[in-house]
């Protein structure tokens, strides 16, 4: 016999049972994306017809190696979050699961790449 509620059953989570997570990492990763893209886009249209050197000495400076890092990281989180989401609501069983991985495998790939990257460019 259930001695639960449903008012208890139901606290704190959705249909994909895992609460408002997703939700509020959108929402904070929104926010800081708002915030650093505009910063980004400066800093990436400086560089923008300049020479290698010029460059390359440009993105030594640690400011504009940590605005490009946070940039490419939380757009990369906020895309695998929004990428979860419509996966959850339009595929199921076994395709669900593989399709999770692999699109968790693709931004992780994504992320290693552009942070190596950037600090190859950053260290030279």
């Amino acid at each position: 016999m259930n001695y639960l509620t449903d008012r208890k059953r139901a606290t704190g989570l959705g249909a994909g049972h895992t609460g408002a997570a997703h939700h509020w990492l959108t929402i904070a990763t929104s926010i800081s994306l708002a915030i650093l893209v505009p910063l980004f886009i400066f800093t990436f249209g400086y560089a923008v017809g300049h020479s290698y050197e010029e460059v390359l000495a440009f993105y030594s400076n640690p400011c504009i190696a940590i605005i490009t890092a946070l940039c490419l990281v939380g757009g990369i989180i906020h895309l695998k979050t929004e990428v979860d989401e419509a996966v959850e609501d339009y595929i199921g069983g076994i395709k669900r699961k593989l399709t999770l991985i692999a699109v968790a495998g693709f931004c992780y790939a994504l992320m290693a790449t552009g942070l190596f990257a950037l600090l190859k460019l950053a260290i030279q």
